[in-house]
């Protein structure tokens, strides 16, 4: 694309305090939220990191699930902190469940923290938050719920289920920019933050300097020079979730998931990696290589039969036998499922690998997609 046929990104009119605002609260309406809310500026990572550091005083006990990469990278950040860290962990082929959270609380009763990551893109499964937050709650510690492959592509709850902070980002299931995110502040994590010490000031990690410069003052007045374009992608993406309706978009993905775990299992040689289908996040489905195959070597196959799909290898350690399907956003779309299975089934035949049925998978693909829109 050239200069002269790019689209127009700049000489934007300034973004005034009450609209960033008004963007704020609509992302709020998505995460089912009346707390505050902070729209950060920049990726996920950065509230994330931040709700941590905030809320997590030296000496303090945390727990921190792990079901994936981000998990893990949260138990790097508690250490830091100065907290003992309990940890919880899952297969990355499920999930954890509400029992094992309670046990773990029940065990070290001074746990005042929890971390948790409600769906894992990169590893596919998601966890049942509603009922691990109805324990932490009993409990009484804070839980911080990292929602950013959640939101839009599957039910958030923040203030039913009694989640204290909550991270979401547009990138995925929204369709929206990466560039900014947005994480909820309940009363009670407030006032955890503003006792701690040791929180960040004068930082780009800072809540309390969110709180005290944008919230405190009634948002009149913006901190700081706003991320203009990617708060103006960001409003975008809520308004075409709300055009569409939050739940026929959430029934998108859901349908994108069952159809793609359907498809697989009628196509044979590949399997679904998360084993249970109630286990499994609707924003991505990641699959179990054949034994003495590369992952990495399947999905160049795919690629090079139909560039188009959203499949990749998985990262790091899971790299040969894992592969992941990405159905979302707008690849939360049955011709792209159907396309995905297409062009695994063209790979897999191109490096010799038996295939079970690759007409019956697209009809079985089709027709799982079909039963959950109907409902």
């Amino acid at each position: 694309m050239t200069a002269n046929t790019a689209p127009d990104l700049l000489d934007f009119a300034p973004l005034g305090a009450g609209h960033f605002a008004r963007i704020e609260d609509k992302v709020a309406a998505l995460m089912r939220t009346r707390q505050t809310v902070v729209a950060m500026q920049g990726e996920a990572l950065l509230p994330l990191e931040a709700c941590i550091r905030s809320a997590v005083r030296p000496g303090s006990t945390a727990l921190n699930i792990i079901t994936g990469p981000y998990g893990e990278t949260f138990g790097g950040w508690l250490r830091s902190c100065g907290a003992e860290v309990v940890t919880v962990s899952a297969p990355f082929s499920g999930a954890v469940t509400a029992e094992q959270v309670a046990e773990a609380l029940r065990a070290h009763p001074a746990i005042d923290f929890v971390s948790l990551v409600h769906a894992e893109a990169a590893t596919g499964n998601t966890n049942p938050v509603a009922e691990i937050a109805a324990v932490v709650r009993e409990h009484g510690a804070l839980l911080m719920l990292d929602a950013v492959a959640s939101i839009a592509a599957e039910p958030l709850l923040t203030d039913d289920w009694g989640v204290d902070l909550c991270v979401i980002g547009g990138q995925k299931a929204m369709a929206g920019p990466a560039g900014v995110s947005v994480a909820s502040v309940s009363a009670r994590a407030w006032e955890r933050i503003a006792a701690n010490e040791q929180a960040p000031r004068r930082s780009y990690l800072s809540l309390l300097d969110w709180k005290e410069r944008w919230i405190d003052g009634g948002r009149a007045a913006l901190p700081h020079a706003p991320a203009q374009l990617e708060m103006l992608a960001l409003e975008q993406a809520a308004d075409r979730i709300a055009a569409d309706g939050l739940d026929s978009v959430i029934a998108r993905h859901r349908a994108a998931s069952a159809a793609t775990r359907a498809g697989v299992r009628a196509l044979g040689a590949l399997a679904p990696y998360v084993v249970r289908d109630e286990d499994a996040a609707p924003a991505a489905t990641t699959l179990r290589a054949p034994d003495g195959v590369d992952a990495r070597d399947i999905v160049a196959a795919a690629l090079a039969a139909d560039a188009s799909v959203p499949v990749q290898a998985a990262a790091g350690t899971l790299a040969t036998e894992m592969i992941r399907v990405n159905h979302y956003g707008l690849d939360a779309d049955r011709e792209v499922v159907l396309g995905s299975l297409a062009a695994l089934a063209e790979g897999l035949r191109a490096l010799g690998v038996p295939l079970a049925d690759e007409d019956g998978a697209l009809a079985a693909a089709g027709k799982a997609w079909d039963e959950v829109i109907s409902g």
